[in-house]
């Protein structure tokens, strides 16, 4: 295509499902940027990160959910495009909550295709995934010729559901609009990879801390394992491009539009192995990868230990305090199996190529974690609070408590490293007395050099004494 770059775009309306995330508020604001007449930012959430700037730009933010028919009809209503990104289900322990995955992905796509007919909306493009295709096996630059993953074969209820989704999306295409049979709506789909920049919230938040926290034992697959990435701006620009596909009433262009009915693969096109790829940025946060692979075999039992226990946990999934799963089935899959794709087509057809390359994206990317961390309280693994916590907890109770269920052990094992009760006694509580002298030094120390997180700094510190200490003092320094 040669187009203008803000064709189709200014003096439009646009809605965007699923807005207030990483990538539909991007792309809320590069709409913005290229004139749109309004913006409607549709999501289920009233605030997030983004909410605040996409508010400053005019962008409009209508809360709502996909599965409520009237509430994506209110949204749709008067619109000439919509991008639908609301997905549910991508990562971590919402992999499991297959009833509301289907109901976002399946049904409030039907929501979104019955509001486009029903209110003239000519453009739709859908936000798609990899997985439609992809279900463990190997794919080593695939393209759109590759056929549907047969439904009873996908390994995760994400990949099912958003197969279910596009298929009916782009079956649409071509459907005439309620009171307007001289028009149809004309709808495509890109297929994403992994996202990546700076606020990404699903992918390298869960690294970072499971990194930060010293849970990331090893690596999964073999070295040769590569998948594809793609920069936030490279996906807004695929998305735009793809709307400009969709338009019908460009002189010698005929009445089809280039991209009515098709399905497109974009990344940054370079093919990598995921532990590879963001080795740097753990790097840069004095964070460091295992160089011991663990097959793919192995992972999976692994995975599927995941999987059996946080169904049994199927209630809390949604609670704040249950985290994420180490890892699951698919994921294990995703990052351990070769898959990746060409743009082949979408480069032929739609123009697309990435305007940032994996190098600077990755250096906006370490930036802003690194900035990140330096505004946030950074600690010691998890075994050293267990170390720290668990040791206090048994010497307190083999000092104070009466001879009651786990308690013998626990004196037991104290009086085996200092050989009486007095002794244990005053370990305890010179241990204590240092804790709390430590804390009440670090909220000090903190006033000073990170008076944000001093109350943190004090309650880590009284809780692992010189472990939460010295990195305290290494900030200090400087």
């Amino acid at each position: 295509m040669h187009l203008s770059a803000n064709e189709g775009i200014e003096g439009n309306t646009f809605a965007v499902t699923g807005a207030l995330g990483f990538a539909g508020s991007a792309l809320c604001l590069e709409l913005v940027r290229r004139g749109a007449l309004q913006v409607r930012a549709f999501d289920l959430r009233s605030a997030s990160p983004w909410s605040d700037d996409l508010k400053n730009h005019g962008v409009k933010i209508i809360q709502g959910d996909v599965t409520c028919k009237k509430d994506v009809e209110r949204a749709l209503r008067g619109v000439d495009c919509v991008f639908h990104l609301a997905a549910y289900g991508l990562s971590g322990k919402e992999m499991l909550q297959v009833g509301r995955i289907d109901e976002v992905n399946i049904n409030g796509t039907c929501h979104v295709l019955d509001a486009c007919l029903e209110f003239g909306v000519r453009r739709l493009i859908y936000m798609s995934t990899y997985n439609v295709v992809f279900g463990g096996q190997e794919i080593v630059n695939g393209n759109e010729g590759l056929p549907y993953l047969p439904i009873d074969d996908h390994v995760d209820a994400y990949g099912r559901s958003k197969s279910i989704a596009e298929q009916l999306v782009l079956k649409t295409n071509g459907r005439a609009l309620k009171n307007r049979n001289d028009k149809c709506l004309h709808t495509c789909a890109i297929r994403s990879c992994a996202i990546y920049g700076p606020g990404e919230e699903r992918h390298f938040p869960r690294l970072v801390s499971l990194a930060k926290l010293g849970l990331l034992p090893f690596r999964v697959g073999e070295p040769s394992a590569k998948t594809d990435w793609i920069y936030v701006d490279n996906l807004v620009l695929a998305l735009i491009l793809a709307s400009m596909g969709l338009l019908d009433d460009i002189p010698g262009k005929g009445r089809d539009p280039v991209a009515a009915g098709q399905p497109y693969y974009v990344s940054d096109g370079y093919p990598v192995n995921s532990f590879e790829f963001v080795k740097p940025l753990l790097s840069s946060l004095g964070y460091d990868l295992p160089n011991f692979y663990l097959p793919v075999p192995k992972a999976l039992l692994l995975g599927k230990f995941f999987a059996a226990l946080y169904t049994i946990l199927y209630p809390w999934l949604d609670k704040w305090w249950l985290p994420h799963p180490l890892m699951l089935p698919a994921e294990i899959y995703k990052v351990g199996v070769s898959n990746y794709f060409s743009y082949l087509k979408a480069k032929k057809e739609l123009g697309y190529a990435p305007i940032v390359t994996p190098k600077e994206g990755m250096a906006a990317t370490i930036s802003f974690w690194q900035e990140k961390k330096r505004k946030s309280l950074d600690g010691p693994t998890i075994y050293v609070w267990l170390f720290s916590v668990v040791g206090m907890s048994i010497l307190f109770c083999a000092a104070f408590l009466p001879d009651v269920g786990p308690v013998p052990f626990f004196k037991a094992i104290s009086l085996f490293f200092f050989r009486s009760i007095q002794v244990v006694r005053m370990v305890f509580l010179v241990a204590f007395l240092l804790h709390v002298g430590e804390g009440i030094y670090a909220w000090f120390l903190a006033r000073k050099v990170d008076p944000a997180n001093s109350r943190g700094w004090f309650w880590q510190t009284f809780a692992l004494g010189i472990f939460s200490l010295r990195f305290l003092l290494k900030r200090a320094r400087n």
